[in-house]
């Protein structure tokens, strides 16, 4: 059979044949692209949206942070100081506040969590916030959690502001403002960026030894109450100190601050889990249980001991339940929680009534007998009581409570003899640039006149 002559194919045919297929080809490709490519980019985008809900969370805990430190730890503070002296502690507090959020921006929070992949810094990347827009997202900082990054950086800015203000209690009535401020803004350089990163970056230090501190014991507290007793014994007692009569001037302000840290706490140790979930939950009834476990056993204690159960003593059991639930509030069960507050009370009823005394140094306001030990008794215990042995949720795999417990106490001793070291050094740079501890006659007089040049209360 004679095959036509129009379907005999030629090597013009074939070329030309072949150059449409691929044409073709082409052309189908290009339009699956194109329509592939937006469905990609819309995945993607779904992928690192905001959730709605745990971005609310963290705006209100953000807030709530800031409660504790404006006005809860200054009207705390401020109480327990005499009158003369009432308005310099707001003072500092309000303007510790001030610089810190300055300086968190303007490198900060590079220093703490820039990307760096150094276990002791985050460097350089987040330089005044470079990169950081309205819809950059923080969505790896814990379980692929997204959040605004924005959201993230205020909620971690107003822990390192309450930081440095809990350390000034330690050595209150008599410090001059100006060293205050220079010494607050060195430390936060020095000492808190790098601990913050050491514990809470992916590839800080601490992290990547397994350490737990859901909230800051370390960073916050240990870290504070060991600046605060180094600069107590650098500047030395108060004035006067064991003759006259420095009780508070307002138990009643005191209370008052107390309770508002107590509120705003929630914020601290809740929204330390980032979102709203289970987990939230679980540190918010810590945070709870934890604190009325510890306000019982303070006045139990104090009711033993002395026959009368005080406002104040309630207000420091309060702030030690805190303060040791801090760094367990996501790990330990309720119970627990109870049994770890109540423990850390009394040990820190211990220092402030008897260490303190006879040690004969003067801690003003208690920061490293409940803060600095409260902490490490948190940071310890939270080894213990995550056990699910206690009601708590357990370690990582292949760890046990001794391994754990283990590694509490190393990243305790860290902060110590990183906070330790560093403060001393800063403390004597501050002396010789600005001297710490003002005039004898400008303390007698009370720092609120000589120092602001106004007084808390008129006659």
């Amino acid at each position: 059979m004679k095959i036509p002559t129009l379907l005999v194919p030629t090597a013009r045919n074939v070329l030309l044949s072949a150059l449409a297929l691929a044409l073709g080809a082409l052309g189908t490709l290009s339009a699956f692209a194109q329509e592939a490519a937006p469905a990609a980019a819309g995945a993607a985008a779904a992928t690192s949206v905001p959730d709605k809900g745990d971005t609310a969370w963290m705006l209100v805990s953000s807030l709530l942070v800031l409660f504790m430190a404006l006005p809860g730890l200054a009207l705390f503070y401020g109480g327990l100081v005499r009158a003369k002296n009432m308005l310099s502690v707001l003072m500092q507090c309000t303007m510790i506040v001030a610089v810190v959020i300055i300086i968190w921006v303007l490198y900060g929070y590079s220093f703490a969590f820039g990307g760096g992949t150094s276990p002791f810094w985050g460097g350089l990347g987040k330089l005044f916030l470079a990169g950081v827009t309205p819809h950059s997202t923080a969505a790896t900082f814990t379980n692929g959690v997204v959040i605004p990054e924005l959201v993230y950086i205020c909620f971690q800015m107003t822990f390192a502001c309450i930081t440095p203000a809990l350390i000034i209690g330690a050595f209150a009535e008599r410090v001059r403002f100006s060293a205050v401020i220079l010494f607050v803004i060195l430390w936060v350089t020095f000492v808190y960026f790098p601990i913050a990163h050491m514990v809470w970056d992916s590839h800080g230090l601490l992290f990547n030894w397994g350490a737990l501190d859901f909230a800051g014991g370390t960073v916050v507290h240990i870290n504070a109450g060991i600046a605060g007793l180094v600069g107590a014994l650098l500047v030395g007692k108060r004035k006067g100190y064991g003759r006259d009569n420095m009780a508070p001037n307002s138990m009643a302000l005191t209370m008052v601050g107390a309770s508002i840290l107590w509120v705003g706490w929630f914020g601290f140790n809740a929204g330390s889990n980032l979102e709203a979930n289970g987990g939230a939950a679980l540190a918010m009834i810590n945070t709870f249980t934890a604190t009325a476990g510890a306000i019982i056993a303070w006045v139990v204690v104090e009711s033993l001991a002395r026959k009368k159960a005080s406002m104040l003593g309630a207000a420091s059991g309060m702030i030690a339940g805190l303060v040791a639930v801090t760094p367990a509030a996501g790990y330990v069960g309720p119970v627990g929680a109870i049994v770890l507050g109540a423990i850390a009370s009394v040990v820190c009823y211990y220092f402030v009534t008897v260490v303190k005394i006879r040690a004969g140094y003067d801690d003003s306001l208690d920061v490293f007998g409940v803060h600095g030990i409260g902490g490490m008794i948190g940071a310890i215990g939270t080894g213990v009581f995550a056990s699910t042995a206690l009601g708590g949720v357990g370690y990582a795999d292949g760890v046990t409570m001794a391994g754990q417990v283990r590694t509490q106490v190393i990243a305790v001793l860290v902060t110590i003899v990183w906070c330790g070291i560093g403060s001393f050094i800063l403390y004597k740079i501050v002396d010789m640039i600005v001297g710490l501890r003002p005039t004898a006659e400008a303390e007698s007089q009370g720092l609120d006149l000589t120092s602001h040049g106004e007084v808390a209360y008129h006659a």
